[in-house]
């Protein structure tokens, strides 16, 4: 077995190794408590304001995003980033939507544009790991998987597939670094998503202590939702900065050659 043919077996490994793992555990049902947020008051009418309102940067980063993929002619995951970003900008109104009134059916909004923008993401890395085809078949099912994880956990109260779909996309990213050479430039900016990520998780984790540590002013929710956004802003940046690695634009390296002026 060559190398390349070991990367991409590692990566199969990887990918339904820890979803066969996750799935013989036992159901992961829904913490009632969830819904229990620190932060509700009401600000011009707006129940759960602070909560509610964190979530623009989703549609600031979402929206610019798209643009920036509208605008270029991008390489290899185009198709993928665009659903990302897509997800991205759809969060701030499900997670919205949800926070204004939460409940475990409004959740469901919240959850599933999250779904998409992982799965694009998943779709995302592997297409520019293995290349844009891999991606471009990845890409359907990844995104049909999303969703049906949110119906999943939905309909039988178990969060094991969804568990699956939020947070293997960003276990992988360090993996592809490893394994596979890099095609463009500003790689490191996915873990500085990475690590805003885990830091809104523990913001997310620590919502009341935050709330009360500030004396009122700001829930740890809140604080995550802005830090999840600033992890999707890190990964627009990446788009933005970077360059293949034999120094083209990034985002033209295998788009179809310009012909020479005449």
């Amino acid at each position: 077995m060559n190398r390349s043919n070991l990367r991409s077996a590692v990566l199969l490994l990887a990918v339904f190794g820890s979803l066969a793992a996750l799935l013989l555990l036992k159901p992961i049902p829904q913490n009632p408590a969830y819904h229990n947020f620190a932060d509700g008051r009401v600000v011009l009418g707006v129940p759960h304001f602070f909560d509610v309102i964190s979530n623009l940067p989703f549609l600031l980063v979402g929206v610019a995003g798209l643009c920036f993929c509208a605008s270029r002619q991008m390489a290899g995951a185009r198709s993928a980033w665009i659903v990302f970003f897509s997800g991205v900008a759809l969060v701030a109104f499900g997670s919205g939507h949800y926070h204004w009134a939460p409940t475990s059916a409004a959740l469901a909004w919240d959850r599933a544009p999250m779904a998409v923008a992982f799965m694009g993401l998943l779709a995302a890395l592997i297409g520019e790991a293995l290349g844009a085809r891999a991606g471009r078949i990845v890409l359907g099912p990844a995104v049909l998987m999303g969703g049906a994880s949110v119906a999943h956990w939905h309909l039988t109260d178990d969060l094991r597939l969804y568990a699956w779909v939020q947070f293997f996309p960003l276990l992988l990213i360090p993996l592809l670094l490893v394994l596979f050479p890099a095609r463009f430039t500003h790689r490191g900016m996915l873990l500085v998503g990475l690590g805003f990520y885990g830091l809104a998780k523990i913001a997310e984790a620590l919502d009341r202590p935050v709330f009360e540590a500030t004396g009122g002013v700001l829930a740890g929710h809140a604080v995550k939702h802005v830090l999840a956004a600033a992890a999707c802003g890190a990964i627009l940046q990446m788009l933005r900065k970077r360059t293949s690695v034999n120094g083209q634009p990034g985002d033209w390296s295998q788009a179809t050659p310009r012909p020479p002026p005449q």
